[in-house]
């Protein structure tokens, strides 16, 4: 084992130290987790609601305390990180309704009783991403407890500390302390034996596409369960006969938020050839009405970038030559700051292509409806995106023709936890969140009892 230490990204003060676990202490979770999921499951669905319910209570009347870690731990805004301590304890509320609702079904069968079960899987492996550490945690904890099952979470190398005291808090609540146990630790030993530990019987992972594919490899090798949220590159399309004010007010929520760092942001903003310039008039205010500072501070909007090393990556978008048509204003000297940057490349530059994951968002302009799916779908990702336009026949029509798992028409909405969520091409691979998302940490039991003929 290893301590790692951690820095806060808006002053790069050292926050704290961290170990990291390696394989053989993966390997004795595994073991306790798989004792603690047999005991679980023979919970009845009520109790299991029970355990669920205290558990969000328990967030409930710690989100102050959450919040600070998060602003600490990774820079985001107070209000921002207030808000997503509230959505882990909602999405805990909402799968406490899911035991007593994990119903099979009766199939009619001739000589007999056809029924299924909802069994869960056993213990299940959680890979959650640096950039919302909180609420992605909880999308799949909450509904793997639901069905029945263990979890282990390997948090971000860089930003573990809220999910660490979710683990605590789950256990100040009442559920066995090797039930939801939070391992940190790095990617290639505590994130690895999650995909080659046979006990573990899935694992979900939330990052890039890169990595995303060496999971679902070695997943492979023991036909594991997986389910990938990937990387991202969604567009904004902005069609002539929108409310042209209202969308370029949106627009910098649509990108910037959480600094950029979201693999739902709607980083190429695409708009109809004969309203571009009259809505480039319109975004430069708004970017730079984006108040980017103090985390702490309830009036900032956007805080820094997670890392040096993160800051670094995406400044190599933004060269000297860019093609920058307007930007807003960050705080200088310590922390890891960049300002929103609005870039006007041509189609096929890196900016337009590659998921910059930062707060730089490029603008292209687009003919007609056609122009604008072809250029939507000209990516490997298939995420999110949102289109704007008031004629709700072309709004079903591009929805239904953009290659993606998440769209709003008229506004920037992507994540809700009674909906599903998940994309398509390599932005990831099965879908987390709504009704459903218990079942997904099940497997169908088929049970056919014969009846015999009386006499």
């Amino acid at each position: 084992m290893s301590a790692v230490q951690l820095v806060n990204p808006a002053t790069e003060d050292v926050l704290r130290s961290v170990e990291h676990l390696d394989a053989a202490a993966v390997d004795d979770a595994v073991a306790r987790a798989a004792a603690a999921q047999r005991r679980w499951a023979r919970a009845s669905p009520a109790q299991r609601a029970a355990g669920l319910r205290a558990f969000a209570a328990a967030v409930n009347a710690h989100t102050d305390e959450l919040a600070a870690l998060e602003v600490a731990n990774s820079g985001h805004p107070i209000a921002s990180a207030e808000w997503e301590a509230g959505h882990v304890r909602d999405v805990l509320t909402f799968y406490a309704g899911s035991p007593e609702r994990l119903s099979g079904k009766q199939i009619p069968v001739a000589d007999g009783l056809d029924v299924t079960f909802n069994e869960p899987l056993g213990v299940v492996g959680v890979i959650t991403p640096w950039n919302f550490p909180m609420p992605i945690a909880s999308w799949s904890i909450a509904p793997a407890l639901a069905a029945g099952n263990a979890v282990l979470v390997k948090p971000a190398e860089w930003t573990p500390l809220t999910t660490l005291r979710l683990g605590e808090l789950a256990v100040e609540a009442g559920l066995d302390p090797d039930l939801l146990q939070v391992l940190p630790g790095t990617g290639p030993v505590v994130g690895e034996r999650f995909v080659t530990h046979p006990g573990v019987r899935k694992v979900v992972f939330t990052g890039s596409t890169a990595v995303g594919k060496k999971v679902m490899a070695g997943a492979a090798a023991q036909v594991k369960r997986v389910t990938l949220e990937l990387g991202g590159k969604s567009a904004n399309i902005i069609f002539a006969d929108c409310d042209l004010e209202r969308a370029a007010a949106t627009a910098p929520n649509g990108v910037f938020d959480n600094a950029g760092q979201d693999c739902c942001a709607r980083s190429r903003i695409l708009v109809q050839r004969n309203v571009y310039e009259r809505f480039m008039e319109l975004l430069e205010p708004a970017v730079k009405a984006v108040a980017v500072g103090d985390p702490a501070s309830r009036d900032t909007e956007m805080g820094p970038l997670v890392s040096a090393a993160h800051h670094d990556k995406v400044a190599s978008y933004v060269p000297d030559d860019a093609p920058v048509a307007f930007r807003g204003t960050a705080p200088t000297g310590r922390g890891f700051w960049f300002p929103p940057t609005v870039l006007t490349p041509q189609r096929t530059d890196r900016s337009v292509t590659d998921e910059i994951f930062g707060p730089v968002v490029t603008v292209l302009a687009f003919d007609d409806e056609h122009d604008a799916i072809t250029l939507a779908n000209d990516t490997t990702y298939g995420l999110s995106g949102s289109i704007w336009t008031d004629d709700l026949s072309r709004a079903l029509r591009v929805c239904r023709a953009i290659e993606s798992g998440n769209l709003s028409v008229n506004s920037h909405s992507s994540v809700r936890f009674n909906t599903p969520f998940g994309g398509f091409k390599q932005s990831g691979l099965g879908r987390e969140l709504g009704p459903d998302a218990p079942l997904h940490f099940t497997e169908t039991k088929n049970v056919f009892i014969a009846i015999r003929e009386e006499g």
